[in-house]
């Protein structure tokens, strides 16, 4: 099967880019794999216990994605200067408290690998 990887840079609702990674990624299960790789501010989308009044809470749209096995990792780097730190026991397949199960904090040597075993890249960024 093909594979789809979608970078995003954007924090939740400061745009609209991770709504349409949302969409792009339910939309491409069809006929890919999809690899969402969260970099800079978009490692605050899978934090648990966000109450957005007035938009979709997109963290529990992204946890729906990685029950249909799609793969979202976050930046190591960009998570901990953020207060986000991965834990050496896994949690629901989760490596942080502070995230939804199968969501978890990695290396950019991760995305290195998800680009380089891609067959299209998606970069949504400012």
């Amino acid at each position: 099967m093909k594979i789809l990887t979608i970078v995003l840079t954007d924090g939740p609702y400061i745009s609209e880019y991770a709504e349409i990674a949302y969409k792009l990624a339910e939309a491409a299960l069809q006929q890919y794999k999809v690899n969402i790789f969260l970099y800079l501010d978009a490692v605050h989308i899978p934090k648990k216990g966000q109450d957005p009044s007035f938009f979709i809470n997109i963290g529990q749209l992204f946890s729906g994605l990685t029950e249909k096995a799609v793969v979202i990792r976050a930046c190591a780097r960009c998570a901990g200067a953020r207060g986000y730190l991965p834990e050496e026991e896994i949690i629901q397949g989760s490596n942080c408290r502070d995230y939804f199960p199968r969501i978890r904090i990695t290396s950019l040597y991760e995305l290195s690998e998800m680009l380089s075993k891609s067959d299209r890249v998606i970069s949504l960024s400012r």
